[in-house]
């Protein structure tokens, strides 16, 4: 099982759009919009999404298996108020593993952005989501203090954890 990761262009409207509802499918906690509303998302806004890695301040990475699948997907923007925010993570189950190192590959690319964007990666995750609080963990992200409203159903709370980019 190998992959590549590379970044993500407009013109992948199509694949980012897939990977984008399968995402919501999946942890439906995770992504402050719901998959019966993002159905209803035009073809102009699914290219706009799609092309914001390429803008300013912005990153977008996807991690492509072999035969062309859409496989893990990591993005980052700067916050004014923030700075660099890790957002839009997700592993497809059948790769979510340490041993094959999608989340890893991702994240890695993710703070190498970052380094040249500020000094703290930050990121929220719900409360209620330990798999990927445990994978931020052990990648060294420590939990600030700071909490907010998760404003779908279930709602619960977002936990802001950071990273040190500092070397």
């Amino acid at each position: 099982m190998s992959f590549t990761v590379t970044e993500i262009a407009a013109d992948d409207w199509e694949a980012f759009r897939e990977i984008r509802l399968r995402m919501l499918q999946d942890t439906p906690i995770a992504y402050g919009e719901t998959y019966e509303a993002s159905l209803r998302i035009p073809e102009t806004e699914w290219r706009s999404r799609a092309g914001r890695g390429q803008e300013p301040h912005n990153a977008s990475f996807v991690a492509v298996a072999d035969d062309g699948t859409w496989i893990g997907i990591m993005r980052g923007y700067v916050s004014q108020a923030r700075g660099p925010m890790l957002v839009s993570v997700f592993v497809d189950p059948a790769w979510r593993s340490r041993a094959i190192g999608v989340a890893d590959a991702l994240l890695d690319a993710v703070i190498d952005w970052a380094r040249g964007e500020g000094e703290t990666l930050r990121l929220e995750v719900h409360a209620d989501n330990p798999r990927a609080a445990a994978f931020y963990a052990r990648r060294g992200f420590v939990e600030t203090g700071n909490r907010r409203p998760y404003e779908l159903p279930p709602h619960g709370d977002e936990v802001e954890m950071e990273l040190s980019l500092r070397r």
